[in-house]
């Protein structure tokens, strides 16, 4: 495995070259994480520097009352973040490959949805979106805008700017979250839950075929922006080493599938993206 040192320019890191050789003249598939989308103001939770969290759970979310209303607003707010953000040149570049029939399918692990915004067509969002929410109970499915109009109507304050209290790490202090109305199934009454993969849930079967599809009918794998700290990331690089793909690793500092590299670059994600574009098409 070769491995680009950190800090290196990437555009004009030798191995980029290497990884160029690797993939020309391949359809590659491409598995993105949020490395990729730290450039468009969405923060890497698993980055140097990242803020300690306690993700959600589905158990928690079902099982208590008062995190499944803490989980709402900062849900909420998440989600009004995401529809400001736009998709940066990292995403352009992907999805200029796959105008130029280079890449074959995207599979992504985040949940902000600008790969789709940014024009690819064949994306696997293998961990959800926030697009929309689902009736636990009865299945019914309401777009994402129904739902925060519905949290803003019967919580005023979450219409503010300034309406909920954030702590210096850009947590929801608690009380602006005790006494929040969370939104239910309007067929059923049921719990409402975000289209998302919860810490700890199964990827749904359907999205993870779909995936490994995507992986079956390339001829190469591209890993951007993912430290494939989860498994339904790592088992597809796995499926593509089993398959004696060639495999290249774009991220900022050790990845759990280094070792399965053929090339890994330690550099930005966005601008060897844009790199890697130029000189596939």
């Amino acid at each position: 495995m070769t491995t680009v040192e950190p800090g290196a320019p990437a555009c004009a890191a030798p191995e980029v070259s290497r990884a160029v050789e690797a993939l020309a003249g391949r359809t590659i598939a491409a598995l993105t994480g949020a490395g990729l989308s730290t450039d468009s103001g969405i923060p890497d939770y698993r980055g140097d520097g990242s803020p300690r969290r306690t993700p959600m759970t589905f158990q928690d979310f079902v099982g208590d009352p008062a995190k499944r209303r803490r989980y709402w607003v900062g849900s909420h707010l998440g989600w009004r973040t995401f529809s400001a953000t736009r998709p940066n040149t990292g995403h352009l570049a992907l999805a200029g490959l796959e105008d130029a029939g280079v890449v074959s399918g995207l599979v992504t692990q985040n949940v902000d949805g600008l790969h789709l915004r940014a024009g690819s067509r064949r994306v696997v969002e293998l961990h959800g979106n926030m697009r929309g929410a689902t009736c636990l109970a009865c299945g019914t499915r309401c777009a994402r805008e129904e739902v925060a109009a519905r949290l803003e109507r019967d919580n005023p304050a979450l219409a503010l700017p300034d309406g909920v209290r954030l702590g210096p790490d850009g947590d929801v202090l608690p009380e602006s979250w005790e006494h929040v109305a969370v939104p239910d199934c309007q067929v059923c009454g049921g719990i409402l839950k975000p289209d998302v993969v919860f810490f700890g849930e199964l990827v749904p079967a359907e999205q993870t075929r779909a995936a490994e599809r995507i992986v079956d009918d390339a001829e190469a794998l591209l890993v951007a922006g993912s430290s494939l700290a989860v498994n339904s990331g790592l088992r597809l690089v796995e499926r593509a080493r089993r398959r004696g793909l060639p495999i290249v690793i774009i991220n900022r500092g050790a990845t759990k599938g280094d070792r399965r590299a053929h090339v890994k670059l330690d550099a930005g994600t966005t601008e060897t993206l844009e790199a890697l574009a130029s000189a596939l098409t």
